[in-house]
C-alpha cells in the first residue's frame, strides 16, 4: 500500500518495550489528528557474537523481529489495523535506520529507555541519536513509569 502524496508522514520506531508501545499510541493519535500516514518501523540486526550461528542458519533474527512487529501493532490496535498505517521491518542499527527514515517525514516518534541515577531525565542511545541527527522534529515519549527499567517487573 502506498501513501497518498498529499498526506503527511509520521514514523515511529518500535521494539516491543513499554516505551515503544507508548510511542506507537502517541504517534497513532497524532497521525489521526493530522490526517497523516503512520509508518511503524522495527529494526533487526545480528549481534557480532552470533554472526557464525546466524550464517549457519541456526538463529533467525529477522523472523523474530517480524513477529515482534506484528504482535506489537496487533496487540495495540487489534484487527483490522488502521487504514492509515503500514509496517516496515528493516535490517540495521535502529538509530541509523530511524534517522534515515526521518528524511522526508513530518515527525519521528520514539520511546525513552534511558537508565541511571536520574532515570527520568536520561535518553537512551537510540532516542538521543534521533534527537541529535534526525531530518525532522522528534518526539520522545516518556511512559512516566519505570516499566522498562532493568530488574523491574512489568
Amino acid at each position: 500500500m502506498s501513501t497518498n502524496q498529499e498526506m503527511g508522514k509520521i514514523v515511529v520506531g518500535v521494539d516491543g518495550s513499554a516505551g515503544s508501545i507508548a510511542a506507537l499510541k502517541e504517534a497513532a493519535r497524532m497521525a489521526n489528528a493530522t490526517g497523516s500516514w503512520l509508518e511503524v518501523v522495527a529494526c533487526w540486526n545480528v549481534p557480532t557474537s552470533l554472526a557464525v550461528p546466524y550464517a549457519l542458519g541456526t538463529v533467525e533474527f529477522e523472523e523474530g523481529a517480524r513477529q515482534l512487529l506484528q504482535a506489537t501493532v496487533t496487540d495495540t490496535f487489534g484487527q483490522p489495523l488502521p487504514a492509515n498505517m503500514s509496517t516496515t521491518l528493516v535490517h540495521g542499527q535502529p538509530r541509523q535506520k530511524l534517522i534515515e527514515m526521518s528524511d522526508g517525514s513530518d515527525m519521528l516518534v520514539v520511546g525513552r529507555r534511558g537508565y541511571g541515577g536520574f532515570a527520568g531525565l536520561l535518553l537512551g542511545s537510540v532516542s538521543q541519536a534521533c534527537v541529535a541527527h534526525a531530518h525532522c522534529p522528534v518526539l520522545v515519549v516518556n511512559t512516566g513509569e519505570e516499566a522498562d527499567r532493568p530488574g523491574k517487573d512489568s
